[in-house]
Order: C-alpha cells, then structure tokens, then sequence
C-alpha cells in the first residue's frame, strides 16, 4: 500500500485535537475536594495529569487516588466517579483549546474526500459535548468513546469496530494519535499510524512509539496525500 493512499481517517481527541489538560486537573482537583481525608488534602499537577491521560475516566481516577493511598474501597471509587463526573461535565471544554492546524487539517482532509471519525477513550457524554463545543462536531461521521465498545484501546476492537462504521478496510484507514495507545490499537488493526508530536503520550517521548509518521501539526498531513509517493519517513 503506498503511504497514505486512504479512504478514511479515525482521529484520537484528548491530546490530538484538542489540549484538555486544564480541563482534567480542575476536575480531578474538586473531585479529591470532596473526598474524606486524606484524599482531600492531595492536590494533582498539570505534570502528573499529563502522564495519566488516554487510558480512560475509570485509569486517570483510580490512579490519582493510588497517589494517595494503595487499595481503593468500592464505596471510595463509587464516591469519587460519581463526584469526578459531576464536576467535569459542568467544565468539560471551559478551560480547553484546540491545538494550532487542528481546523485547517481537519478541512483539508475531508476536502480531499477522506471519511472521519473521531475515537477516544473519553467518555461518549463527555466527547460529544467537548467536541460541538469547540466547533469540531460537524468534521466527523461518527464519535465513538471509550465506552462505545467492549474495550478501549490500545485493544484494536474499537478501530475495526470503527472502521465497520466508516465501511472502510483498515489498510486503508488512517489512525491519528498523540500516544502509544493509537500507535498500538492501530498496528494490532492493521492501520497505517501517524503520531502528532505535541500531545501527552503518558509523559513519554513520542517517537519512540511505533508509527509510520510524526507530525508536529496536522496542517503537515495534507501535502503527503497530495504527493503519496513521497515516503512516510519524510513527512
């Protein structure tokens, strides 16, 4: 298969288009507020976040709370969800921006005929709101979040399962990520991958994920479909 010779494009949200870290640490924040001690007195950083983004609600909260203190309570979890839930949907998108070149590539891709879809592992009732929110909605087909499916990625079920929805072979369909998890769900689909370079990744260097590309903005996608021929090492 020549190197982006597609049909589709399935594009992660939290750290590709859209930086939502603010958004995570003020509601992971007043979610400990509402904890008995010593949950309330802890108090999570932009860094830490960063490194715990892209797994799912139910990773980023029992990991924070980990921080804290080893082994969870059902009755603290079901607290803490219930609270963490409460406070992001009402900030979810308040304190978030959209990564430069997110518009004008999401524009050019679908000039160029490609179908899109946007799978995270955020949950669906907080993608879709983030995303009309921040004006992205009308870009895409379909909007699958982590509880979409029976497994979140790096599991390669919700990319074929998206795929199905796009009615496109995964070979031709483009996975667009920030972190290991799209680079791995891709692989084990059969995607082609492209890593963006300025997302979170769990606080690791992004190239050394597996992945046919690296963008530093998906304004610098366009001119590859253009030009097919070229490697994707170049881009």
């Amino acid at each position: 298969m020549k190197p982006f010779d597609l049909d589709a494009a399935v594009i992660d949200l939290d750290g590709t288009l859209v930086d939502t870290l603010n958004d995570f640490v003020l509601a992971l924040n007043l979610m400990l507020a509402d904890l008995p001690t010593p949950y309330r007195d802890h108090r999570v950083s932009h860094e830490t976040v960063a490194t715990l983004v892209g797994k799912g609600s139910e990773h980023l909260i029992t990991s924070v709370l980990g921080q804290v203190r080893v082994g969870l309570s059902e009755d603290l979890y079901s607290l803490a969800w219930s609270s963490y839930q409460r406070h992001y949907m009402v900030i979810n998108g308040q304190h978030a921006t959209i990564y430069p070149g997110v518009v004008a590539g999401l524009r050019q891709l679908r000039e160029h005929g490609l179908k899109l879809a946007c799978l995270t592992n955020k949950p669906t009732a907080f993608a879709l709101p983030l995303l009309r929110t921040k004006g992205l909605a009308g870009f895409f087909e379909f909007t699958f979040g982590g509880d979409a499916f029976e497994r979140k990625k790096p599991d390669p079920l919700p990319l074929l399962k998206t795929c199905q929805a796009l009615k496109t072979t995964p070979a031709r369909t483009l996975m667009i990520g920030d972190s290991s998890n799209d680079a791995l769900a891709a692989r084990a689909a059969g995607c082609p991958v492209l890593l963006v370079t300025y997302g979170y990744n769990h606080g690791e260097p992004i190239r050394t994920a597996d992945a046919d590309a690296f963008v530093d903005s998906l304004e610098q996608l366009f001119p590859q479909l253009l030009q097919p021929q070229l490697p994707m090492d170049r881009v």
